[in-house]
């Protein structure tokens, strides 16, 4: 009889996806500074090129270049001061060319995506599934943090997202069958488009944007239609116990408005981490 295999130590692989996990963060703090501005630029020229005007040359601007570089004295930042959470915590939070202080929201995105990769890992062990739910976890990162700073969800992040759900739910590696992933994206997209029509027939007023159809779409896609009800609450709830807090506070923006982005995303993760049968237990609904 031939031995057994035995068992793979799982911590050694949690500890690698963890560290993988704090590089895609240091990236995704490029993303979700670079995105929005990059789009601006291209709608910019776009409109330009519209009214038939010449569109002027500018610098290359993308993902890749200009290299990092701080945003107060635009000193360029070497790689070993670029380190996910260790430069951060040298440099005790500020610049080392001009001494400015860098903003928490680096490390907390690097130490977030850490996490959530070791947790993929720890998951769903040397599968595929693991790497899927890892860029899952990533892309709601972004989109979250993007939104929050700009009330903007770009197709170049939510689209992707919502098809790469259709295509694991195909491959396996989601745990929903193919139809469910498919009427959990029309679900999505359809519920949140009535709202926002109900909304602005009733007040003349557009209570959220079309990004936010397709980010819940990518999530039905992603957790399946039975996700939907539980994610939708979740994310209402806490997006209006933040809403009233801010009020309280003083600090809501122009407008008088809180994205409903974030709490999608949040929503999804919650979903996702403990099931939707949990969640409705946790809010008192099951």
């Amino acid at each position: 009889m031939p031995a057994a295999t035995p068992p793979v130590d799982p911590v050694p692989f949690v500890a690698i996806a963890a560290l993988l996990g704090l590089l895609v963060g240091s990236f995704l703090n490029v993303v979700i500074h670079r995105l929005p501005r990059m789009l601006q630029r291209r709608w910019a020229a776009e409109c330009a090129a519209l009214r038939g005007e010449a569109v002027a040359e500018a610098p290359r601007y993308d993902l890749l270049a200009p290299r990092s570089h701080c945003p107060q004295c635009g000193t360029p930042i070497p790689w070993w001061r670029n380190v996910p959470l260790l430069s951060f915590a040298l440099q005790r939070g500020r610049c080392a060319a001009c001494g400015a202080p860098i903003g928490w929201r680096y490390p907390l995105v690097e130490a977030a995506t850490g996490a959530l990769f070791a947790w993929c890992a720890w998951r769903y062990g040397w599968q595929p599934a693991a790497l899927a739910w890892a860029g899952f976890a990533a892309t709601l990162l972004a989109l979250a943090a993007i939104d929050w700073d700009t009330t903007l969800l770009p197709d170049d992040l939510t689209l992707p997202l919502l098809w790469a759900g259709l295509t694991a739910a195909a491959l396996g590696w989601t745990g929903q069958a193919l139809p469910d992933a498919l009427w959990g994206a029309v679900a999505g997209y359809l519920s949140l488009w009535s709202v926002y029509w109900a909304f602005k027939l009733l007040t003349g007023k557009e209570g959220m944007g079309y990004g936010d159809f397709k980010l819940l779409a990518a999530l039905g896609a992603w957790l399946g239609w039975q996700a939907l009800i539980p994610l939708v609450l979740v994310a209402s709830l806490l997006g209006a116990a933040v809403g009233l807090a801010m009020k309280a506070l003083g600090t809501l923006r122009e407008g008088r408005y809180v994205p409903f982005g974030p709490f999608l995303a949040f929503g999804g993760l919650l979903v996702w981490m403990t099931g939707p049968h949990a969640l409705l237990r946790w809010v008192g609904l099951a």
